[in-house]
């Protein structure tokens, strides 16, 4: 079983997500009453649905994380799953994702995640000249 495999059978279990197609046609999703929380692309490869406050709250945090890519202007981050660490740093953020559209006063428009806008490089080349 995959990392990404892993995180999807744990947080299908939550009683908040219900799963369905990604609205950017690739993979599977996990979606709240309100909006797409969590994109499966790969077997690595998953992109969140953060709102604007929320990252700009964790910002640094999520910055500082190797397993996070984050794109200027787009409320996704895409989270590359090496190890189980990362699975519960996906899933710690996905209860972050959900609080944080629960208080949302209403949801916006769909957005576009960051599949294709991000290219995720292995931990043992990245960095390396």
């Amino acid at each position: 079983m995959t990392l990404a495999q892993h995180a999807f059978e744990r947080l299908q279990g939550w009683p908040d997500l219900s799963a369905g197609p990604a609205s950017c046609g690739t993979g599977r999703a996990l979606c709240s009453v309100r909006d797409e929380i969590i994109h499966f692309h790969s077997d690595r490869d998953v992109d969140l649905h953060l709102t604007h406050r929320a990252i700009q709250r964790f910002q640094y945090d999520l910055g500082g994380s190797t397993a996070i890519r984050l794109v200027p202007g787009s409320r996704w981050v895409t989270v590359h799953l090496d190890c189980d660490a990362d699975v519960d740093l996906l899933l710690s953020l996905v209860s972050i994702a959900l609080k944080a559209h629960q208080s949302r006063a209403t949801a916006g428009p769909p957005v576009g995640c960051n599949f294709h806008r991000v290219t995720v490089l292995p931990r043992a080349t990245a960095g390396e000249a």
